[in-house]
């Protein structure tokens, strides 16, 4: 067929190689669970020997990165409102469209609903490429904390009308599915999240990064890492965070992260320690150095604090909802509360800190799970996922073709 490119030779395969383009509105080295998710599956393509077009917008002054496998595109881009450390992609269906017909892609996966997603959706769809799409985020959910609930139900007829042009769209997990599905979203595909067991575990707890929170030997450490931002639900967090305080004075709870709360949270609990936006190992070193993570987040479509808390070998307390939903096992490996129950989440919380045994064996328990949950299994799944997506997608079209040159067939 002359509309779909010919299949690259993949000698350490039996399945030819793809290209795919991936076009997201955010990217390392923007921190975020998004960001991290979607360079851990460009990772997974290439190391698999598939060719990878990468289109984002440009964060600042650096340069596109290019390799053999690997082609970096920036394109225009915005701070995003209230998120001035975050940058969007404007309108670019004439770019996309240029570049796609210099040398087309197999497919095109579209992971983020902004300008510069709904731009990749609309080039897709002119040139006759199959295109999936991923849903990370609940933004339907997050206008009420932005002071525009009504807003909410817009968002979510625009996102449901964008991920049904696609022909998939992706999710982190059954539940997920089942509540788009009931939104009328269509041809739903989970495709879970892994975790860096390498990266995030036990062996990196700092003695030293202890003591500088003011953490004495004896003294429990509750960690919260995400966005300091309102829909992450972080009130609670500071509630259920003093009713522990109360039953252990000494301790401390140290917050990972940024966002448009920070400075008035700050203001607010000058006992609490804000640790900034930590990265790689220094991330993983916050993580190994507390006893326990609090997560109080309602709007997660996944949670990917909540794997590398557990593969720290943290007891993990959250609401039973998304990550915690699908691996914390209540009371072996972790605490889950009912969904958008405070006072549950809270008793939940007294509970981790009153019995440090407990907490450690839940902790233990919680690093066998993550050992478990392994990203080469996610990008498995993925590969065979794109891959039958193409190979229906030449089958239809090269249908379509016969009956048109020989209808009587």
């Amino acid at each position: 067929m002359k509309d779909i490119p010919d299949l690259l030779f993949n000698p350490h395969q039996a399945d030819p190689a793809l290209r795919v383009a991936v076009v997201t509105e955010t990217y390392p080295p923007e921190v975020n669970g998004v960001a991290m998710t979607a360079q851990r599956m460009v990772q997974g393509l290439i190391s698999r020997y598939h060719q990878v077009q990468l289109i984002r917008p440009r964060q600042g002054q650096e340069q596109a990165e290019s390799s053999a496998s690997f082609d970096e595109v920036l394109v225009r881009s915005v701070p995003v409102p209230r998120y001035r450390d975050l940058r969007m992609g404007l309108p670019a269906k004439a770019e996309l469209l240029a570049l796609w017909k210099r040398r087309r892609p197999h497919l095109v996966q579209v992971v983020t609903e902004g300008p510069l997603g709904w731009s990749a959706i609309s080039a897709a769809k002119q040139l006759h490429l199959p295109v999936i799409s991923d849903f990370h985020t609940n933004f339907h959910t997050y206008s009420k904390y932005y002071g525009a609930p009504l807003m909410g139900k817009a968002i979510g007829v625009y996102l449901r009308w964008l991920h049904n042009r696609a022909h998939c769209t992706l999710v982190p997990t059954e539940a997920m599915r089942h509540e788009l599905a009931e939104m009328g979203f269509r041809n739903l595909q989970v495709l879970s999240r892994g975790v860096d067991t390498q990266l995030f575990q036990p062996s990196r707890w700092n003695k030293l990064l202890r003591q500088s929170w003011g953490a004495r030997d004896h003294s429990l450490v509750a960690l919260y890492a995400g966005r300091i931002a309102p829909e992450k639900n972080l009130p609670l967090l500071i509630e259920a965070f003093r009713h522990m305080q109360a039953a252990r004075p000494g301790m401390k709870l140290v917050m990972v992260g940024d966002g448009p709360e920070r400075a008035k949270l700050q203001a607010m609990h000058p006992d609490v320690i804000f640790a900034g936006m930590r990265t790689g190992e220094d991330l993983a070193e916050h993580y190994a150095s507390a006893d326990l993570f609090i997560f109080p987040s309602i709007t997660e479509t996944f949670g990917n604090v909540v794997l590398e808390a557990m593969a720290s070998g943290l007891p993990v307390v959250a609401y039973d909802c998304a990550a915690a939903r699908e691996h914390i096992r209540h009371g072996e490996n972790g605490l889950r509360a009912a969904f958008d129950d405070a006072h549950a989440f809270i008793s939940q919380a007294q509970r981790l800190a009153a019995s440090v045994d407990d907490a450690r064996r839940m902790g233990r328990n919680a690093r066998l799970t993550a050992e478990k949950i392994d990203w080469n299994r996610v990008h498995e799944r993925f590969e065979l996922l794109i891959s039958n997506t193409v190979q229906q997608w030449e089958h239809c079209h090269d249908r379509k073709a016969r009956l048109a040159f020989a209808p009587h067939l």
